[in-house]
């Protein structure tokens, strides 16, 4: 099967699966996964699963990034940032939908390949910073929603405090065991919160993750 007949069974399934949005499913749709995974697992580029990037971390599965983007909301020319950056491809997503995306990424080694390879397909816009991502990255705030693609115990404040008010933060909340996908939006007289379900994401590392 061709990467782009592959593609469209993946977003056929996530179209299935109960995803509505259209500016995520034709996002999804010209985003090449196989392009932000090593060579050896570009056949599976396109299952409904993660795979490992290297350095312990995973390029998360297509149904959870495609329902973090739909819950997080943020439309063209809106700002966006993304704690763990991974292998670049939750950032060219959003950025396909014509968002600012600040990605900050813990390994710099990882922050290096990613901002080629985005650089290399097109979304060089996407700014890729290394660095603690409990610390959001307050020069380019206020945003208009955070995505955390990395288990937290708790809620990064600084991240939250950058999030403008009427915005949005999705992300995992749990432990080591599994966590919980959590929307939360900043509202004048408090955050409030949806929970949209269990899900399993590599560690976030710093204060409100886990040690290395």
């Amino acid at each position: 099967m061709t990467p782009d007949a592959a593609r469209e069974r993946m977003v056929d399934l996530l179209v299935q699966r109960g995803i509505r949005d259209d500016r995520v499913i034709r996002a999804m749709s010209r985003v090449a996964r196989h392009e932000f995974v090593d060579q050896r697992l570009q056949a599976e580029a396109y299952s409904d699963g993660p795979l490992p990037i290297g350095h312990g971390q995973t390029i998360s599965q297509p149904y959870i990034v495609a329902l973090m983007t739909e819950a997080l909301g943020v439309r063209a020319g809106g700002k966006v940032l993304e704690i763990g950056t991974g292998s670049g491809y939750q950032a060219a997503v959003l950025a396909e939908m014509g968002v600012e995306v600040v990605s900050i990424e813990h390994n710099d080694s990882l922050a290096s390949v990613a901002r080629r390879r985005l650089r290399g397909l097109g979304y060089g816009a996407v700014a890729v910073l290394c660095g603690d991502g409990n610390d959001g990255w307050p020069p380019e705030a206020p945003y208009d929603g955070v995505l955390i693609a990395a288990a937290v115990r708790e809620v990064p404040r600084a991240p939250y405090q950058q999030l403008r008010q009427g915005g949005r933060m999705v992300l995992p909340i749990g432990d080591e065991e599994g966590q919980e996908l959590v929307v939360i939006e900043r509202e004048a007289d408090g955050p409030r919160e949806e929970y949209m379900g269990p899900c399993r994401f590599v560690k976030l590392l710093g204060r409100h993750g886990w040690a290395k």
